[in-house]
This record gives C-alpha cells, sequence and structure tokens, in this order.
C-alpha cells in the first residue's frame, strides 16, 4: 500500500513489453515502485483497428488490478498514442489513486496531424472520411477500409472505419490531447527525444499551452527533452538511444513528489 504504481500504456501497435516502458519499470523497480504494463486492445497486429472510446475500458481493468493487488498510489504513464488514450481517462475520471500523469512522445493534436501530416491529401483524406462513414452507417464499423491510410514514413496502413473516426478525423475524432490535457486535475511530466522523427519539436508547446491556459485543472506540468544528436527517427521516438535518461527523468520526477 505504500509504494507507488506505474499503470503503463504502449503506443500504436506496441505491447506490454515495448522498449521504454519496459526500461522504466527495470530502473525503477530497483528503486522501490512498482510497475503494471499492459497491452490494450490495439497491441501489435490490431494496430489502427480499435475504437479510441473503448481502449477507455482497458486502462480501467489496470486500475481495478493495481487496486485488488493492494496499491494506493498510481501514476499513469503512456507512450505516443497511449499519451492521448491516458490523457482521455485522466481527464474524466479523478480518481484520487492516480497521483500523476507521464506523457513520453506525446502527440499534440492526433486529428489534424493524420490529416495535415501524415495524408497530405486532401482529396485522399475525404475519401477515408466518406468510406469510414458508409462503414458506420451499414454496421459494420469494425470493417477494413478499402482504402488504406498514409502512415509514419509514408507507407500505407489499413484501417478500420471506427478507427479512422475515433483518431484520425477532424469532426469526429476525441483523440485530441490539447482538449483533454487542461481537464486534468493532476501534475503531469512531458518527455520528448530530440531525435524524435514522429512527434514533431512544436507538439509539446501545444500541450504545454493548452495545460497553461486560463482555467487549466493541471496543478503543474513540466517538458524535459531529451538530448539526442542524431538525427530524426522513428527509433528516436521510441527513446532507443534514451531509455536511461528517460527513467532517470520520471525517477526524478517522481522523487520531487514524495511518490
Amino acid at each position: 500500500a505504500s509504494t507507488t504504481l506505474l499503470v503503463q500504456v504502449h503506443g500504436s501497435g506496441g505491447n506490454l513489453a515495448s522498449v521504454q516502458l519496459r526500461a522504466t519499470a527495470r530502473t525503477l523497480s530497483a528503486r522501490g515502485f512498482s510497475a503494471l504494463s499492459i497491452s490494450t486492445r490495439q497491441h501489435d497486429e490490431h494496430v489502427n483497428t480499435d475504437n479510441f472510446f473503448e481502449i477507455r475500458r482497458d486502462i480501467e481493468a489496470a486500475i481495478a488490478t493495481a487496486k485488488a493487488l493492494g496499491y494506493g498510489a498510481i501514476v499513469l504513464q503512456g507512450q505516443s498514442l497511449g499519451t492521448a488514450q491516458l490523457a482521455f481517462y485522466a481527464a474524466t475520471d479523478w480518481d484520487p489513486a492516480i497521483k500523476g500523469v507521464i506523457l513520453t512522445g506525446a502527440i499534440a493534436k492526433l486529428p489534424w496531424k493524420a490529416r495535415h501530416i501524415l495524408i497530405q491529401d486532401e482529396d485522399a483524406y475525404r475519401a477515408l472520411a466518406q468510406e469510414a462513414r458508409d462503414a458506420l452507417r451499414a454496421g459494420r464499423p469494425k470493417a477494413t477500409l478499402p482504402m488504406p491510410m498514409r502512415w509514419i514514413g509514408g507507407r500505407p496502413a489499413p484501417m478500420t472505419g471506427q478507427h479512422f473516426l475515433t483518431y484520425r478525423d477532424e469532426v469526429a475524432s476525441a483523440a485530441d490531447t490539447t482538449f483533454w490535457i487542461a481537464r486534468i486535475p493532476r501534475p503531469i511530466l512531458l518527455v520528448r527525444d530530440a531525435a524524435d522523427g514522429v512527434v514533431l519539436p512544436f507538439e509539446p508547446y501545444m500541450l504545454l499551452s493548452a495545460a497553461r491556459a486560463e482555467g487549466s485543472l493541471v496543478p503543474e506540468i513540466r517538458y524535459v527533452l531529451l538530448p539526442n544528436p542524431r538525427p530524426p527517427s522513428v527509433e528516436g521516438h521510441t527513446f532507443a538511444d534514451n531509455t536511461g535518461p528517460l527513467a532517470e527523468a520520471i525517477a526524478s520526477w517522481l522523487a520531487e513528489r514524495g511518490l
């Protein structure tokens, strides 16, 4: 009951053994912390198939498990897409057991990013949006869309209608962390690798601005940028060169708050 537990949520197509989560858990466990890393319903081959709102149930299950094991102090830690999922959860469940939120490789405004950074083609975006709506109205939201979406690195990615609508569509999606972050009544830590080629340098500042806006419920937020001389890459997004400094930044932040 006196130990702080991190509930860890991976990014797109990741799983409970994702490198940045595993490295953090191993480092912190040696210092008296615990970690519960989960695979959500969009793990591995299920990437780009899920409904944003249903991930909440996976996080709820992890919180319930943590409490059943006796933990009274819980910190939420999300990576990449998992940061949007955790921000939504933390903003809509003010459980007093949740003492803080850690967002690593955090995407600021996913629907906007999908349309203007990933897809970069208005005709393709509108076609995908129409296909997704058609699938929903036909009662087949879990069906894979006929047209793939341009994704990370420009490669085509198959996805379901429910995923596009709840994550990527600028009208229907709720995966906008700039909206949810101001509604989190807990301390927040943001961490980005300087070589991150997925989350762009301006995105953390969008989140900082939202968290510090007038009326925000966030009591405090800190942004840590980890130095990395390598050029931007997908590996930088996973903290492949910076797992040690990432764990140290998290450990220091937790210690400062007496967790």
